[in-house]
């Protein structure tokens, strides 16, 4: 309470008060004096931390040390590295979870955690404006996700946001930020967002209107954070499905298998995927699209079976007019390559596995693991299509564990807007059922795979697996609890700088077949 205030003298009567309400004033004094007796002893030889007064205590700046007290001090200097010391020790009220049920002190703990909750978002506020000003627009954005975590009804943080994910690109995000801040205060305070708020949402609208697209071609295009741009196509399975595919970058191809789950515009913005599809497109031209039952595709169809995936692709690369060329399979789209590469090896240059298997969650027979994924398919049944993403979060946790808060949130809407409830629960059903074991012997082409060591949504023991049994193969293992890579970890630029090398190695480049 003294170190609150920062040195300066409290009356006696009025900490008395405030810890032990009306015991008497002489017993409310004895047991202060008892109290600082204790905090001496326990502080031993050093100077005493209090300046005491007949009547009134002061904290001393020059003995005690408290964060709230450095918490000020940082936030009083104003620099870049103070902000960011600052950023670090404000993490949540004061004195969290501490109570007295003392009526005078819970309203004097009540206030003093609105004056520090306020300095410390003017902290984080500060902090994204100077880094957002020093050119680190993601260290600025990471910055004010936190500051969003602990104010979630801040419009001025959403708003913010808002501004720097306009200012890069990002309109879907904008779009996004403002659902998000008109639902909560509708639903908790009862109130529209401000007009400057609506201002952005409307600008990010606007802008992505603006996206040029080719009119005489069957073609959208959308402007990524970075510049670079994808071409989105539809073609024709031969059982009648719409099948949505992308292309992106000017360098020989490489096609990327489908996998759990896709949406080819959602996934060109996301900070979960923008990272390797653009980092792809600057030595290739990088093909990929959606599977049947998501993203753009079409959602209405029979067959979910590891025969139709593979004629997905194979309807794919002849649309897009390829000959020869490698192959990027992530989760179930390793096995979707391997199942292309053995039945099309003169096809196909090499191929790179990341996070597969060759049997699925029930193929592999793990009671475990079976008994985890009916689970899963229950809550998918019942929770899914939710606004309340409780339900997508679980899912979001199990593939991403250490990802921000704005990825798990890009993730939880990925899985809304990618599928309905229905084709997830197909989706999974199928998953499980697959094998490919006996085709792994027969993959002739230069394979890299990677796994990361703790990956909970497929097993380390599957990567190994695929690394064993396919001939010649090369396994890599990823620092990582994370299904997909993420930008900000470790192990992110050994799987770019690997992914990059093994590619490169593969022969001249590739054919191109040209179009219809």
């Amino acid at each position: 309470m003294l170190a609150c205030r920062l040195g300066e003298a409290q009356p006696r009567d009025r900490l008395t008060n405030l810890l032990w309400g009306d015991r008497g004033d002489r017993q409310a004094r004895h047991s202060l004096s008892q109290t600082l007796t204790s905090i001496r002893g326990v502080i031993g030889d050093a100077a005493d931390p209090f300046t005491a007064e007949r009547e009134t205590l002061a904290a001393r700046l020059d003995v005690v040390s408290a964060d709230v007290i450095d918490l000020v001090d940082l936030a009083e200097r104003n620099d870049l590295e103070s902000l960011r010391a600052a950023a670090d020790l404000y993490r949540g009220p004061l004195l969290e979870g501490f109570r007295l049920h003392e009526a005078a002190f819970d309203e004097w703990l009540a206030q003093e955690r609105s004056r520090f909750h306020n300095l410390g978002l003017s902290v984080l506020m500060k902090l994204a404006e100077r880094e957002a000003a020093g050119g680190d627009a993601a260290a600025a954005t990471s910055v004010l996700e936190c500051a969003l975590a602990l104010d979630q009804l801040s419009e001025e943080v959403h708003r913010r946001l808002m501004r720097l994910h306009l200012d890069r690109g990002n309109y879907n995000a904008v779009i996004r930020h403002y659902r998000d801040c008109s639902e909560l205060l509708k639903r908790e305070l009862g109130t529209v967002p401000e007009p400057a708020t609506t201002a952005l949402y409307a600008e990010a609208r606007a802008k992505l209107k603006e996206t040029p697209a080719a009119e005489a071609a069957p073609v959208h295009q959308i402007l990524a954070p970075r510049e670079e741009k994808q071409d989105i196509r539809f073609c024709m399975t031969a059982d009648g499905v719409r099948i949505a595919f992308a292309s992106a970058g000017d360098g020989p191809p490489l096609v990327k298998t489908a996998n759990w789950l896709n949406h080819l515009e959602f996934d060109w913005q996301s900070p979960v995927w923008r990272h390797l599809l653009h980092d792809l497109t600057r030595d290739f031209r990088l093909i990929r699209y959606d599977e049947r039952g998501n993203g753009l595709s079409d959602w209405k169809v029979d067959d979910f079976s590891i025969e139709a995936f593979v004629h997905d692709l194979e309807t794919v690369v002849d649309a897009a007019g390829l000959d020869r060329f490698p192959l990027l399979g992530i989760s179930q789209g390793c096995a979707v390559a391997i199942s292309y590469a053995v039945r099309h090896p003169e096809r196909v240059t090499s191929m790179v596995l990341h996070g597969g298997y060759a049997k699925g969650w029930r193929a592999r027979a793990n009671p475990s693991e079976i008994a985890q994924r009916e689970a899963m398919l229950t809550l998918v049944r019942e929770g899914w299509g939710q606004d309340n993403p409780a339900f997508r979060q679980i899912f979001t946790s199990w593939y991403i564990p250490d990802g921000s808060l704005e990825q798990w949130r890009w993730w939880n809407d990925l899985q809304r807007i990618s599928t309905s409830p229905d084709n997830a629960v197909r989706l999974m059903i199928e998953l499980g059922k697959i094998d490919v074991t006996h085709l792994l012997p027969q993959v002739a082409v230069p394979t890299l795979v990677l796994h990361s060591r703790d990956d909970a949504a497929v097993p380390f023991s599957a990567g190994r697996e695929l690394a064993t049994s396919i001939p010649g193969a090369r396994f890599l293992s990823l620092d990582s609890r994370n299904h997909v890579i993420l930008e900000q970890e470790p192990a992110w630029p050994r799987f770019r700088d690997e992914v990059r090398s093994f590619l490169r190695a593969q022969g001249a480049e590739p054919l191109r077949r040209s179009a219809g």
